[in-house]
């Protein structure tokens, strides 16, 4: 017995001792912590009491506690009550606070649910359950070539990536090649528009930008003349002419590019218009003439094209961004302005990848700064080292870009509203578009072309033994494309959206979502755990509104078409439907009759379907209605210049639209899938109607309501 007490005497002593010890060292944290800061007196009495404390033995210890206890509260101007028994204690060196309540034996007791702080707390909490939330699900069944770079991006954000597809719907749908990779898709994003294939292919495209530049030819006068072949090949014999009269040392030099070829496929250089190819076998090809650009800026004694990602976030409102770094891609023979000797000469005057990765001087790099393949930014240094002024120069793109995205934009609004039109369920849209640029000599910006599917692998081809090609990574295009593809998806998490709702004017002067900044993307992001570097994209529009914001006018007159396409999926303009556009804007006269509307719209109609054989619709499409529209304005208004009609026009149509309270909008055309004017806000009081579904059922169901109010007349006369 005697030797169980020893025992249990020295244990008892041990813990006294290691008790005592980190009391003591708690309270030296204490006073260091909670000690008064200088501009404030310390209270005398305070200083007796740690004095005392130091000074007594550890039979005392508990009462020097109270005492001190006691004093804190009193400093804190608290008046004795429950409350006044809790006590915040700040452990040093971890920006934490204890929050407890002091017994009378001078021990604390952590309360769960403390006074002070409650919001700091609910943000916590809050915190807390948003790290909780499910992983954002992406569907790569049809990834393709960019499944690599996607994978890694999806890695990085810790979100959940179903490489075979999934039955239940996903929140992000990754397509190879166009919106209709997978026909299901019924909800949630996919990373292509409806019709930006064919709205970027080389006809479409140059069409597009010559409208914009028929309106504004100081603004688009950064991307070269270009004819259209067949259909243009007298108007660009009688120029070539002309320009030789004018001038018999000119002899200027044209590249031809197919209309539907891609990675440099059949692209050519001419001097002679007799050397053009236009039949293949017994079909005519269809291709773009342009001006060669004879003078570009070189590197190396070598010509580069840039190859710029941006992203078009929603088109409406609008939202577009560039990325930060992008490649720049080299000929791999040294540069000579075009003669008849060296036309042939591919990896001169050809600056794809595609074309100069077969050639024997290129080089692959895992530098960024050499190689036949570089970083945007290394090039720019290089320029800014000898005195370029680079901010100048990056300026320039991006008012190139912003103006190119809205030349295209009206078109890929009717391609949206014919694939998914109100009342039918649909996925919302984002994209990733590959913009070519050709810097000049004199550091002007030209657009060369742009890719609807730009490439994101990030290995290259190459020869690891005689006859033996595998590919191998490539950390330049993995530098730059898994932080354009990461930096995407960081955009459009659907946990970072809002539920700020609106439907924006047709000029796109109201924006209604609010778009999250840079570092709210990041604070918001409840998956990147605080790894992940700052975004590498760059928002460009809304941000520069004010500056090009006029440059929308073609967009106002698509609001137009769309608003008069008489059947759903439509997109072509019936005679009828552009009558009813006649007779609603009140532009009929005795001098301009029916009859006469009737005239243009077949004369333009069969023009138009001409130089579109391939249309799926008979009918006036958007770019027909733009030329008929410019037509009327310039009747009307016939002292004006073409703009100023345009825009005179605008404003009248607009204004007898919005004075006819019983012709609603035919279509409501949003790839944000913003609330249809006709739908009652008070419905969004129920949280379902936040997806994108229930608000086109809503639509569809309140615009039949409003159909079978109308007169029967006018029904007839508006739909075909």
């Amino acid at each position: 017995m005697s030797d169980h007490y020893v025992k249990v005497k020295l244990q008892l002593g041990q813990m006294k001792s290691v008790g005592d010890d980190v009391e003591k060292q708690g309270l030296d944290t204490e006073e260091q912590v909670s000690s008064p800061p200088a501009s404030v007196s310390p209270d005398p009495s305070s200083s007796n009491t740690t004095a005392g404390r130091d000074a007594s033995t550890s039979k005392h210890r508990g009462k020097s506690r109270s005492k001190q206890g006691k004093h804190d509260k009193n400093s804190c101007g608290k008046h004795p009550s429950d409350s006044n028994r809790s006590g915040i204690l700040q452990i040093r060196g971890t920006g934490k606070m204890l929050q407890g309540k002091k017994e009378t034996n001078g021990n604390y007791v952590t309360l769960h649910h403390p006074s002070k702080n409650i919001q700091e707390t609910h943000h916590e909490e809050g915190f807390k359950l948003a790290r909780k939330r499910r992983p954002v699900t992406v569907d790569t069944s049809k990834a393709k070539t960019s499944l690599e770079a996607l994978k890694l991006s999806i890695k990085q954000l810790k979100w959940k990536e179903f490489p075979l597809g999934r039955r239940t719907a996903c929140d992000i749908y990754w397509h190879g090649v166009s919106f209709h990779d997978n026909e299901n898709v019924v909800s949630g994003q996919v990373n292509k528009f409806p019709g930006m294939v064919e709205m970027l292919r080389k006809i479409n495209l140059s069409r597009a930008v010559r409208t914009m530049q028929e309106l504004f030819p100081e603004e688009y006068d950064f991307y070269p003349r270009s004819w259209i072949l067949p259909e243009e090949y007298q108007q660009f014999l009688t120029q070539i002419r002309m320009v030789k009269e004018k001038d018999a040392t000119v002899n200027p030099t044209f590249i031809v590019k197919p209309d539907g070829g891609s990675q440099g496929d059949g692209i050519y250089l001419i001097r002679d218009p007799t050397d053009l190819k236009l039949m293949a076998g017994s079909q005519a090809k269809q291709a773009v003439v342009q001006e060669y650009i004879q003078k570009p800026l070189l590197i190396d004694k070598l010509k580069f094209d840039i190859r710029l990602y941006v992203l078009i976030k929603s088109m409406e409102p609008l939202e577009v961004y560039i990325a930060k770094e992008g490649l720049t891609r080299f000929c791999t023979e040294p540069y000579q302005e075009p003669s008849q000797k060296n036309l042939s000469h591919v990896f001169m005057h050809l600056t794809n990848y595609s074309l100069n990765v077969h050639s024997g001087n290129f080089v692959h790099s895992d530098s960024q700064s050499t190689g036949s393949k570089r970083t945007l930014s290394s090039v720019l240094y290089r320029l800014a080292a000898k005195g370029v002024d680079i901010k100048r120069v990056w300026s320039d793109i991006i008012a190139l870009v912003i103006k190119t995205v809205i030349a295209v934009v009206p078109e890929l609004k009717v391609y949206y509203q014919a694939d998914i039109p109100p009342g039918k369920p649909g996925p919302t849209c984002f994209q990733i578009l590959g913009f070519d640029i050709l810097l000049m000599k004199n550091l002007k910006p030209v657009l060369l072309e742009v890719n609807s599917n730009p490439s994101m692998r990030i290995e290259h081809e190459q020869e690891v033994a005689p006859g033996v090609f595998e590919y191998v990574p490539s950390p330049v295009d993995e530098e730059v494309k898994v932080g354009v593809i990461r930096d995407t998806l960081r955009l459009m998490d659907p946990g970072l959206k809002r539920h700020s709702i609106s439907q924006p004017k047709a000029g796109g002067l109201e924006h209604g979502e609010e778009i999250p900044t840079e570092a709210e993307s990041q604070d918001r992001n409840p998956d990147d755990g605080g790894v992940l570097p700052s975004l590498c994209l760059k928002q460009v529009y809304p941000k520069y509104t004010k500056q090009f914001n006029y440059l929308r006018l073609v967009e106002r007159i698509a609001a137009l078409f769309i608003r008069f396409l008489g059947v759903k999926g439509n997109m072509r303009l019936g005679p009828t439907a552009f009558r009813t556009f006649i007779r609603t804007c009140k532009l009929s006269n005795s001098n301009f009759t029916m009859a006469s509307v009737d005239i243009l719209y077949i004369d333009i109609t069969r023009r138009w379907s001409g130089a579109t054989p391939d249309s799926r619709e008979a009918g006036m499409g958007l770019q027909a209605f733009v030329e008929a529209f410019s037509f009327l304005g310039a009747r009307r208004f016939k002292s004006l210049a073409l703009r100023e009609q345009v825009v005179s026009l605008l404003e009248l149509c607009e204004a007898q639209l919005e004075s006819q309270p019983g012709v609603e909008d035919r279509r409501s055309v949003s790839c944000s899938r913003a609330l249809p004017r006709s739908v009652k806000t008070v419905g969004l009081t129920n949280p379902q109607l936040y997806s994108p579904a229930p608000l086109r059922r809503a639509a569809s169901h309140d615009y039949r309501m409003q159909q079978r109010l109308k007169p029967r007349s006018l029904r007839a006369n508006v739909d075909n």
